[in-house]
């Protein structure tokens, strides 16, 4: 493969890729991101290829591979061009069809298309689909259009032209300059402005001038993100890239890119993407016949949540434990090896080409002052269309939920969203017209974090909630810290206690003092943040505690061991259904006479409510017991 020594090159290569380019009556492209293929797009991809083969069409039907889509509720899904039909949850049993009607006879395959839960109204082409509507897909568009392994396609798309741009047109402090106008701030959690962090590391002085190192943080750890991960499987180039121009700006040589080991997909293709770079001269020594020196080196993480944190990555990547040191100094100015480092997350620098091609001022005119561009969310809960969405900084909780989620599963009420991951906090459905920026969420008790965003229904149990996550954790917690380690254990066990029935009006306050104690006192984000998930459900949802405390009852009715099960006499028949069904025979009663449960036997874990008929329903669970009383408050 020619390496490529000055930008014309470049352009050259560009220009002979988009005349190659095969001409096709229509292509498929697959979503084949992990979420694709543990959902059947391998098997489809299969199938496509065994039915055009067997119908000749490979001169008029071209077939791409590329990275997530973003619906993830509806994989494996494809999208047919120039028509951009979207068709989804497919079988290989469906591609018959959709070679037969589609692509040979231009029908759309009803059945295949998406209905929107709400309206019922069907949607034959993905741009109408109210998912993708509102979404402003400034770093995941591509992922329509880029097959992963091919350096090719981003080439074509204008790959590597910042970088040339950078190389040859502008200084070091010009692209400082540069990322500073457009406002960027890191995407991986505190939201620092990324120019100044550039600007600190370049003036950092080291005793070898070029002894500075830049870092790609892309251990994702929050449950149910996958923010990152879908950038690296979908379009790694532009995070190289990024990369890149990072390292000119901060005069590094020498970068790396942590992965968790748990992401195969992703690590497959940043080394095909970094192995293409380096062959074409991208990457390396005097790149595209610069000066400038750079390469990349992937590590992989064993998968541990504080390994995310900067100062962790960086003592697991030196071959140390995971272990956050206290800062001062912070990595700008002593970070890996005890030189100046320059750590961003995956998305912050597949946002550096985009700004450099577009200009800062064109790139700050999304989002809101002091939160510019898109941010990159996991929608995932209770919500009716779960997936990755990008959308503009300043977009409203409602507009994400209802309008591109498509609102609540089975039509229940909202009740809360858990941004921020684990360490985030709980926002209200009273909050559900904020803003989503840095400083409004921070305002309101929880954090941008990476990009997580948990949807809850009225089914929740917002003290379990908290509950479960300090529990998640606490058991992430390295243990280096006091406050952390031993502060987020004793918050658990009250926690516990209550979602037990066991708590007293005291342990609020305790809880309380504990959250501010391990937010202050720790030595690292992770335990700064932890408490958030408490000190929010305390704030927003303080009756549900003092139901748990005070009444002994759960009103979500999900803390099992404030649960009643138990059988209406007026509507019970008889039926033996709910005692066959019961694990313990806790029930007992004869053919077409009234059944009981034995409360002391039973072990609360719903059989019975399931199994009973549904126009009958003489099995209801209680909210729980008040001085020996069961509270008669029926599950509606």
């Amino acid at each position: 493969m020619k390496r490529i020594s000055h930008p014309s090159q470049l352009q050259d290569w560009k220009r002979r890729l988009l005349a190659e380019r095969r001409s096709c009556d229509k292509t498929i492209v697959v979503s084949s991101g992990t979420c694709g293929q543990a959902s059947g797009s391998l098997q489809i991809i299969e199938a496509l290829n065994s039915e055009i083969e067997k119908k000749d069409l490979r001169e008029t039907v071209g077939l791409e591979i590329t990275g997530c889509h973003g619906f993830c509720e509806l994989e494996p899904n494809i999208v047919i061009y120039p028509q951009g039909i979207f068709y989804k949850k497919l079988t290989p049993d469906d591609i018959p069809r959709v070679i037969d009607e589609t692509i040979l006879k231009n029908k759309i395959v009803p059945s295949l298309i998406y209905e929107d839960p709400k309206t019922g109204r069907r949607f034959p082409l993905q741009k109408d689909i109210p998912f993708y509507q509102k979404q402003v897909r400034l770093l995941t568009e591509n992922n329509f259009r880029i097959d992963p392994t091919r350096i090719e396609d981003y080439i074509m798309i204008d790959g590597y032209q910042a970088l040339a741009k950078v190389l040859f047109d502008m200084t070091a402090e010009e692209v400082i300059a540069e990322i500073r106008a457009s406002d960027l701030r890191g995407r991986g959690g505190a939201g620092f402005p990324t120019g100044l962090k550039w600007q600190l590391v370049r003036n950092a002085a080291t005793a070898n001038r070029d002894c500075k190192y830049l870092i790609c943080n892309a251990d994702e750890g929050d449950p149910g993100a996958y923010m990152d991960r879908s950038l690296l499987e979908g379009n790694p180039h532009s995070v190289i890239e990024g990369m890149i121009i990072g390292a000119y700006a901060i005069g590094a040589a020498e970068g790396y890119i942590y992965v968790r080991m748990e992401y195969p997909l992703a690590v497959r293709h940043v080394t095909f993407a970094l192995e293409q770079a380096r062959a074409r001269g991208l990457l390396g020594n005097s790149i595209l016949g610069s000066e400038f020196h750079f390469d990349i080196h992937i590590v992989e993480g064993a998968g541990a949540f504080v390994s995310g944190e900067e100062t962790s990555l960086m003592a697991s990547i030196e071959g140390r434990r995971a272990f956050p040191r206290q800062r001062p100094p912070f990595p700008a100015l002593e970070g890996l090896w005890g030189k100046p480092t320059c750590i961003n997350n995956v998305e912050t620098w597949a946002n550096v080409p985009l700004i450099i091609n577009r200009g800062a001022k064109e790139y700050s005119k999304i989002g809101t002052v002091g939160s510019r561009g898109t941010k990159i969310f996991s929608l995932v809960g209770k919500i009716n269309s779960t997936g990755l969405v990008e959308v503009p900084m300043g977009i409203t909780l409602r507009e994400i939920i209802y309008d591109i989620g498509g609102g609540i599963k089975e039509g229940k009420k909202f009740k809360a969203v858990q941004t921020g991951g684990p360490s985030g906090g709980c926002i209200p459905a009273e909050k559900l017209d904020l803003p989503i920026d840095y400083d409004t969420l921070t305002q309101a008790g929880s954090i941008m974090g990476s990009g997580g965003m948990i949807v809850m229904d009225e089914d929740t149990c917002m003290v379990d909630v908290a509950r479960y996550f300090l529990h998640f954790t606490q058991e992430e917690s390295c243990g280096k810290c006091v406050p952390c380690r031993v502060g987020t254990r004793q918050m658990h066990d009250i926690l516990t206690r209550i979602t037990r029935g066991l708590g007293e009006e005291k342990d609020l306050g305790q809880l309380e003092e504990l959250a501010n104690s391990v937010q202050s006192a720790s030595l690292c984000g992770l335990g700064q943040t932890a408490p958030n998930p408490v000190l929010t459900t305390l704030r927003y949802f303080w009756p549900e505690y003092e139901a748990h405390i005070r009444e002994k009852s759960c009103p979500a009715l999900v803390c099992k061991d404030l649960l009643v099960y138990y059988i209406e006499p007026g509507k019970c028949v008889g039926c033996l259904l709910c005692k066959k069904g019961c694990p313990v025979e806790a029930i007992s009663g004869e053919r077409k006479k009234v059944h009981v449960i034995d409360q002391d036997a039973c072990i609360k874990c719903g059989a019975c409510l399931e199994i009973c008929p549904p126009k009958i329903k003489a099995v209801f669970k209680y909210t729980g017991k008040k001085k020996g009383k069961i509270l008669k408050k029926k599950l509606s």
